[in-house]
């Protein structure tokens, strides 16, 4: 009690809507999809990863704006860097749905890169820059999956970049 006045506690039991609309119900726990719903999500899937690099070629051109803003304005890095990382961050969670498991490593590996809480260095800059061109190469060559030689020709100049610039 608070100033002699009898606290009141209420209890709300709200009803979980959520495990109604899925199997959480079933008795079975097993949850099917008719084949034409499967084949139908699959056609879609598939003509989403055909046009995956014409799309995401425009956030790269995005992200390559903001690097260019970091070059010219130094004072307003911290910006750029937030429009960068927002970016890099929804890559990421999309290269490897459409087939584009480099972008969503590249992506990653610049998200990391992006979150500097203090000064950003010159040689961060050229890091962004690094992780731009790598992830340009791969939608203008198409480098879907692996890459295979080309992929990991590309892995490896990235890493060189982030060696020689992160000492």
């Amino acid at each position: 009690m608070a100033n002699g006045k009898p606290v009141i506690v209420r209890f709300y039991r709200f009803k979980n809507r959520l495990k109604e609309k899925t199997a959480g119900l079933n008795p079975s726990g097993k949850v099917s999809l008719s084949a034409e719903a499967m084949e139908e999500a699959e056609k879609a899937l598939s003509k989403m990863s055909e046009d995956y690099p014409d799309w995401v070629s425009g956030l790269v051109g995005k992200m390559q704006e903001q690097h260019g803003r970091c070059v010219d304005t130094p004072e307003s890095r911290k910006e750029c860097f937030e429009e960068i990382a927002r970016i890099a961050h929804d890559m990421k969670g999309q290269g490897g749905t459409f087939g584009y498991p480099l972008i969503t490593a590249f992506s990653d590996s610049l998200y990391g890169f992006t979150q500097i809480k203090g000064d950003i260095e010159d040689a961060v800059v050229e890091l962004v820059k690094a992780h731009i061109d790598a992830m340009r190469a791969v939608i203008r060559g198409r480098v879907a999956g692996s890459g295979g030689d080309i992929g990991k020709s590309l892995t490896e100049g990235l890493n060189e970049a982030i060696a020689k610039y992160s000492t």
